[in-house]
C-alpha cells in the first residue's frame, strides 16, 4: 500500500470519492434511493452507526439549524456531542463536527479512504454496496469518525426524506420532523401527507417524535399515525403560526431537552453536574454559537465612494430557503426586525426541480427588485433567463444574470442606489458561491 494511501490528504479523498455518483449535483428524477448498500457498508466496517446514541433530525426546512442548536445545548451540558449534516456551504468539513468543531482535514480523509476500500471489496464482491453512492459513503465516514473520536451521541440531520435515506440506518433515540412542505416531489410524493410518510421513516419502535406539526394538520396525522403504529411517544411545540423561525427552533429544541432531562440524562461537567438536561440549556451563549453559515446570516460590507451615496455599508442578509414557506418566514422575521430598513434587493437562483412560481409569488411580495442568477453547484440550475420570464410576468421588477458574482455587483448597484439591503437566497449553492467574496468585503 503507498504511503499517500496511508496518509491520504483530502483533496486526494475527495478526488476519489467524486467519482461516485453524486445525486446532490444531479438531476434527481432517476434517484436510487434504498438502504441496503449503506448496510452494506457498515457491515464492512464494523458497524460504526451503532457506536453512538443518536437523536435523528428529517423536515422540509429548519433541519440544520436545530441540528447546530442540539449540539450547542449538549455541548454546554459536557456532552461527548457529534453533529452530521448536509450539504455544506464552503468545505465538506462543515458536514462531520466533533466537540462543535469541524473535523480535521487528516480524519476526513482517512475516513473516507477506508469507506471506499469497503466500496472496493463490495464491487469485487458483488454485493450490495457496490452501488454506493457519494453520500452513502461521506456519511459511513461521518460515522466512522465519530466512532473513532469515541462520541456518546450525535446529531444526524437526513439528507433527502427520511425512509430510504443513507442516514436512516442509526437509531434515534429521539426522532424530530421540524415540519413539512412540498419539495423533492418526483422523489417522495406530491402531496404533504405522502411527503410526512416518507419523512417519519425515521421512527423507530420505542423512539420519542417530536415535531411543530398539530395533530389535525394533514401531514401532523401521518406523523400521528405512525407514531401510534409503533407505539411511539408525541411531543408537539404549541406556537402561533407566525412565530419566528429562531424562537420555533428553540422551542422544538426545548422540548427534546425536557424529554432527554425526564430520562434522566444529566449535565456532565461544570458547576451543574448532575442536573437533568433541561430548555433551561438554550441561554443566549448557546443559541449564539448555534449559527451556521448560510442560514439567515448577515454582513454589511463596505460600498465604494461611488455606491456610498451618505452611508459606508451595506447590509447583506444570505439564506439558502428555496421553498415557498420558508422563504416565507424568512422574509417576515427580516422585515419585522429593525435590522435593516428600506427596500430590498434579491439575489435568487433555484434549482430545476424547486417550485419556482410560488417561490417568486411570495418573494415578489417583499421585493423591490430581484436578479436571477444560476448556481452551477447543483448541477439542476433553472435559467435565469426563465426566472427572469416568470418574475416579470407576475409584475416584478427584476433581470437575469447567470453568473453569479456579475450578479452580485449588479444587485449591490440597485441596492445602494434604493439606500435599501439585499438578499442573497434560493440556493445554499448560491450562497456558497457568493459568501467569500461577501465575507470579503464585510466590516
Amino acid at each position: 500500500m503507498s504511503q499517500a494511501h496511508l496518509n491520504p490528504s483530502l483533496p486526494q479523498a475527495l478526488s476519489r470519492l467524486d467519482q461516485l455518483t453524486n445525486w446532490e449535483r444531479k438531476p434527481r428524477g432517476e434517484m436510487r434511493v434504498g438502504l441496503e448498500p449503506m448496510l452494506d457498508l457498515m457491515q464492512r466496517l464494523g458497524n460504526p452507526h451503532r457506536s453512538f446514541r443518536a437523536i435523528h433530525v428529517a423536515g422540509t426546512k429548519g433541519k440544520g439549524s436545530i441540528s447546530a442548536l442540539l449540539e450547542a445545548g449538549l455541548l454546554r451540558a459536557g456532552w461527548r456531542i457529534g453533529r452530521y449534516g448536509s450539504p455544506h456551504v464552503d468545505r465538506v468539513n462543515e458536514r462531520v463536527s466533533i466537540l462543535g468543531q469541524e473535523v480535521e482535514d487528516d480524519a476526513l480523509a482517512t475516513a473516507i479512504m477506508r469507506v471506499l476500500d469497503s466500496y472496493e471489496d463490495a464491487k469485487q464482491a458483488a454485493t450490495a454496496g457496490e452501488d454506493a453512492t457519494w453520500f452513502d459513503v461521506i456519511t459511513a465516514a461521518a460515522f466512522v469518525v465519530f466512532r473513532d473520536a469515541g462520541l456518546s451521541w450525535v446529531v444526524v440531520e437526513v439528507g433527502l426524506g427520511g425512509r430510504l435515506d443513507s442516514t436512516n440506518v442509526v437509531f434515534g433515540e429521539v426522532a424530530i420532523v421540524t415540519n413539512i412542505g412540498l419539495e423533492h416531489t418526483e422523489i417522495l410524493g406530491s402531496t404533504r401527507a405522502a411527503i410526512a410518510r416518507e419523512k417519519v421513516g425515521i421512527l423507530k419502535p420505542g423512539a420519542t417524535l417530536v415535531t411543530t406539526l398539530a395533530a389535525d394538520d394533514a401531514a401532523g396525522q401521518v406523523l400521528q399515525q405512525r407514531a401510534d403504529e409503533l407505539d411511539c411517544k408525541v411531543l408537539r411545540t404549541n406556537l402561533p403560526d407566525d412565530e419566528t423561525i429562531v424562537a420555533t427552533n428553540i422551542a422544538l429544541v426545548g422540548l427534546v431537552f425536557d424529554h432527554l432531562g425526564r430520562q434522566g440524562e444529566s449535565v456532565r461537567e461544570g458547576g451543574e453536574k448532575g442536573q437533568p438536561i433541561g430548555a433551561w440549556l438554550l441561554e443566549k451563549a448557546v443559541i449564539d454559537k448555534a449559527r451556521l453559515p448560510g442560514r439567515m446570516e448577515r454582513f454589511d460590507v463596505s460600498l465604494s465612494p461611488a455606491l456610498a451615496k451618505g452611508r459606508q455599508s451595506l447590509p447583506i442578509i444570505m439564506d439558502g430557503a428555496h421553498v415557498p414557506f420558508n422563504i416565507e418566514a424568512v422574509l417576515r422575521d427580516i422585515t419585522r426586525s429593525s435590522s435593516v430598513s428600506g427596500e430590498c434587493v434579491a439575489i435568487v437562483a433555484l434549482a430545476s426541480d424547486k417550485d419556482a412560481p410560488g417561490f417568486l409569488d411570495v418573494l415578489s411580495r417583499y421585493a423591490a427588485y430581484a436578479v436571477f442568477t444560476e448556481a452551477s453547484g447543483s448541477g439542476r440550475a433553472h435559467p435565469a433567463i426563465e426566472l427572469e420570464a416568470l418574475g416579470k410576468s407576475m409584475g416584478m421588477n427584476c433581470e437575469a444574470e447567470p453568473d453569479p458574482h456579475r450578479a452580485l455587483d449588479r444587485a449591490m448597484v440597485k441596492a445602494a442606489e434604493r439606500g435599501g439591503w439585499m438578499l442573497v437566497t434560493g440556493s445554499l449553492y448560491l450562497v456558497g458561491a457568493l459568501r467569500s467574496t461577501v465575507l470579503r468585503n464585510a466590516q
